[in-house]
């Protein structure tokens, strides 16, 4: 009676042909997952600041080259590349162009930053990616209108804006045919303006496409390899705008500080004044040579020769004495008149 019981508790083993069965069940839905994963693409995100960074690398890169041509000519006649500015520009462009994107090269700045040109529209038919950076590079097409757009279209904006500015099409005396197309001109480079500042704010949002003709071309800039560093370190790039910052601040106080105040304001800080009897006073201490023509300064007494003193009283009105640093009101010849420092003048 145990063993019956024992019998009818053990589980019926499976049929032969029941993982045949399962697995009919399970193909379907096996396929539609793994069709749904091919067809997505991995999000990726490549960071905005390197492709900043790349775009002002290659500006600085321009410049480069452009200072050590001109360099070059000014050596044969000064100023000569100056009326050809904007072939020069468009010469160094192209030349950038030939050597890097049509011959599937990333440009310095954008190798510099680690980054390559994609073309997004192939990516959007492929749809199979492993790691999101795959890709095929741009097409002859895109290569060719990336040229047009970026060499030949800046060169001629610039010479039709500076031939415009020239002939003076803006102004009121122009034929109306010359004032409209001035006016044409304004309307497109703002709504140029508009476009490129609706595009930015899109590409920091999405962080695709920095211009509107990486946008219209669909070249979309991703990692080289997904494995490499910033090629520019952090330290570098601090250092150089905080020098910026410094220099910048320089130029804007040094016009507005007062040589003769700072050395007034130094003065009590400087040596003691028992050093300063050691010097020679009988020198003049502008041109520190014996006066040819000694005069004194008044009201401190100090010698002067009368070249040195009198062009410094007509160049400052409020020029101080070198020695004691007091205001020099008059000039008297030793053993002679005293002369008002407007009567100098």
């Amino acid at each position: 009676m145990s063993s019956i019981s024992t019998a009818n508790l053990l589980p019926t083993p499976p049929q032969e042909d029941a993982w045949i069965v399962t697995y009919q069940k399970l193909l379907p839905h096996w396929q539609s997952v793994s069709r749904s994963r091919q067809r997505s693409t991995i999000p990726i995100s490549i960071s905005r600041v390197n492709q900043f960074d790349a775009a002002r690398l290659d500006i600085e890169m321009s410049a480069m080259l452009k200072e050590q041509l001109v360099k070059v000519f000014s050596v044969i006649k000064p100023g000569m590349l100056f009326q050809y500015e904007p072939e020069l520009d468009a010469f160094l462009e192209f030349l950038i162009w030939r050597f890097s994107i049509w011959v599937d090269k990333p440009t310095p700045g954008i190798g510099l930053m680690n980054l390559r040109y994609r073309d997004e529209r192939a990516m959007e038919i492929r749809g199979k990616v492993r790691t999101g950076l795959e890709g095929p590079g741009l097409t002859v097409a895109q290569k060719i209108w990336y040229c047009i757009a970026t060499v030949g279209g800046q060169y001629i904006w610039a010479r039709l804006q500076s031939f415009s500015a020239f002939r003076r099409w803006g102004d009121s005396e122009q034929r109306p045919l010359a004032r409209r197309a001035w006016g044409l001109i304004q309307r497109i480079e703002g709504l140029y303006r508009i476009a490129s500042f609706g595009n930015l704010l899109i590409f920091l949002y999405t962080g695709s496409y920095r211009n509107l003709i990486e946008r219209a071309l669909r070249a979309r800039l991703v990692y080289g390899s997904p494995n490499m560093n910033r090629a520019v370190s952090f330290e570098y790039m601090n250092r150089q705008l905080v020098w910026n910052e410094f220099s910048e601040m320089l130029l804007l106080l040094l016009p507005l500080l007062n040589s003769p105040t700072i050395k007034n304001l130094l003065h009590p800080f400087s040596k003691d004044k028992s050093s300063g009897s050691s010097e020679d006073v009988s020198s003049c201490p502008i041109c520190q040579a014996s006066p040819t023509i000694p005069y004194l300064a008044l009201p401190c007494q100090h010698s002067y020769c009368y070249y040195c003193l009198r062009t410094r009283c007509a160049a400052a009105p409020s020029f101080r004495c070198s020695r004691c640093s007091e205001p020099v009101v008059a000039m008297q010849r030793q053993g002679g008149m005293t002369e008002s420092k407007t009567n100098t003048q």
